[in-house]
């Protein structure tokens, strides 16, 4: 049983050593005892609390065709081991298309949901729209497996930074990329993107030999896709003043946009004060947000 216990246990366990190295000074055994079954209550307590697994590199397509794709079409699975019908956050990194890897933000972890941390493929190895192909297959994967841990496949959230909040609005708002996948996008539980691009990715624009300086809207662009029935949506930003390539107002215009079209559960979320990197103090809101559509569920 010992090897089960946990730093906070075993805290504990060394303040009852230390008690009863010092029993003989005490005087008053009866509050020697007391102190004593109290400790035993809170180890028997804390042992209840929810373990967490973390299951790596699960390949999400079922047939891959190279070597590239080996690589980088895997996902890590973080779950909490213990609990049923838990929801679940897929997480995409950003990196701009071009780079970064997956990982479980901290901010998410030990908050009694699951998360799916995805590696996507980049540019320029691949061109567009092979990493919204990506994120679409490790969605539906999401869908199709997420009941084998423990979760609930009607509970399943879309989230990422910067390119991965992109990937999340283009999944999310563009329908063809789950149905693909025989996977309806409207039944994405919310969208929760930090800080992506609501027109078409400047890594997108570039491969056309288009400037980040110039925004286009076209298919491959969050906004072309705004609808009245889209999944609700939060979108996070930084100050507008300190955010990378006028993203804040992106986002400002995309929350105006889904509410002309007749969306009734959208919100822009500005973390003042801070720029691009606003993930630290956002997932913490993310987390929040999850919890409060829960309950109103």
């Amino acid at each position: 049983m010992i090897k089960y216990l946990n730093t906070f246990q075993f805290k504990i366990c060394k303040y009852i050593l230390l008690i009863f190295k010092l029993k003989l000074a005490m005087t008053n055994r009866l509050q020697l005892f007391r102190i004593f079954f109290f400790c035993i209550f809170f180890i028997a307590l804390n042992a209840q609390k929810t373990e967490y697994v973390l299951e790596k590199d699960i390949s999400y397509y079922v047939n891959v065709k190279d070597a590239y794709q080996k690589e980088r079409c895997k996902l890590d699975v973080y779950y909490p081991k213990n609990l049923k019908n838990f929801p679940t956050v897929v997480w995409f990194h950003g990196g701009g298309l071009k780079g970064g890897n997956k990982s479980v933000p901290k901010q998410l972890q030990e908050k009694g949901i699951a998360i799916v941390a995805v590696n996507y493929r980049l540019y320029p190895k691949v061109k567009t729209p092979v990493f919204i192909n990506d994120a679409a297959a490790a969605v539906a994967w999401t869908f199709k497996n997420i009941k084998n841990y423990g979760g609930d496949s009607t509970k399943i959230i879309v989230s990422g930074s910067s390119a991965g909040g992109y990937l999340t609005m283009m999944v999310g708002l563009d329908k063809s990329y789950l149905k693909k996948h025989q996977i309806d996008a409207n039944d994405i539980f919310a969208l929760l993107p930090l800080t992506g691009h609501a027109i078409t990715h400047f890594t997108v624009r570039s491969e056309n030999g288009v400037s980040r300086e110039q925004p286009i809207i076209d298919r491959y662009a969050p906004l072309y896709h705004v609808r009245s029935d889209a999944p609700p949506i939060v979108l996070y930003t930084g100050d507008p003043e300190l955010e990378m390539l006028g993203r804040a107002e992106e986002n400002a215009y995309m929350m105006r946009m889904l509410k002309v079209s007749g969306h009734k559960n959208v919100k822009h979320i500005i973390l003042n004060g801070y720029g691009h990197g606003i993930s630290i103090p956002a997932l913490p809101l993310v987390v929040k947000e999850i919890k409060n559509m829960i309950n109103k569920t």
